[in-house]
């Protein structure tokens, strides 16, 4: 819509904008606003989320920010609040729990003994920094872990059929040669990932039957990296403190 004035053989139109128009870029505005508000305040919201919880968990180092982190209460809830008909054996620094987790997937939980001492903190982030780092078909992967005050966790994939030592001295099962030698040789492939073919040089120091897990068919898996020791590829490495289980450990003569 226009009008027109006439004024000195000159003609001169205005153009006046339709009202409904400014009403709905006044509303566009307000809503991009609005939405520009929401989104600052989510922003906010997050950052404030982020650095919670990176104060919650200043125990583990910027590399294992990739690591699914479970809360205390979901493990508790898992494992049946830690309870003794869950109890999966003992790792080089605390009990094994299996637990269910809500998706329905089984899992082994390792909790750190209460009375372990700082060491023993420096172990678990030990661990966690090991298992996380390396892969292979023959090792027992890390799920994830918790570190929740005084708690620190590790979650592990469920070994259907559970530690080696159980089924050697045990009456439920007989391992016939053909999956005897399949298990050895399992073993010996994971080792030898650790201490030739990963990227990081890592001794066991502890390896016997129950830290040999087996799957559903029987594949073995190497567990419980609480006594690994690694050292770089130029170096050689020495250790003068006594690592391991005794009644496995060679006799030194005087």
């Amino acid at each position: 819509m226009a009008n027109s004035r006439q004024k000195s053989n000159s003609i001169c139109y205005s153009r006046i904008t339709n009202p409904r128009r400014i009403q709905w870029k006044d509303s566009l505005n307000n809503g991009v606003f609005s939405s520009s508000m929401i989104c600052n305040a989510g922003i906010k919201s997050f950052i404030s989320e982020s650095k919670r919880h990176a104060a919650s968990t200043d125990f583990f180092s910027g590399d294992l920010r990739t690591i699914f982190y479970f809360d205390f209460k979901t493990l508790k809830r898992a494992t049946k609040n830690f309870h003794p008909d869950n109890l999966l054996g003992k790792g080089g620094f605390g009990p094994v729990y299996k637990g269910k987790l809500k998706d329905g997937r089984m899992v082994a939980v390792k909790r750190l003994s209460h009375d372990k001492s700082q060491q023993g903190e420096s172990e678990f982030l030990a661990e966690v920094r090991l298992i996380t780092s390396i892969q292979h078909k023959n090792l027992v992967r890390l799920l994830g872990c918790c570190s929740d005050g005084s708690q620190r966790l590790l979650v592990y994939e469920f070994m259907k059929n559970g530690s080696l030592d159980h089924i050697i001295y045990g009456k439920k099962v007989c391992l016939n040669w053909e999956t005897r030698f399949q298990i050895i040789l399992g073993v010996a492939r994971g080792l030898q990932y650790l201490h030739e073919d990963s990227h990081l040089r890592i001794v066991h120091r502890d390896i016997k039957a129950s830290n040999i897990l087996l799957d559903d068919k029987f594949h073995p898996r190497i567990g419980d990296f609480g006594l690994a020791r690694f050292f770089p590829e130029d170096e050689a490495y020495l250790s003068t403190t006594f690592a391991g289980t005794l009644l496995y450990s060679a006799r030194i003569c005087d």
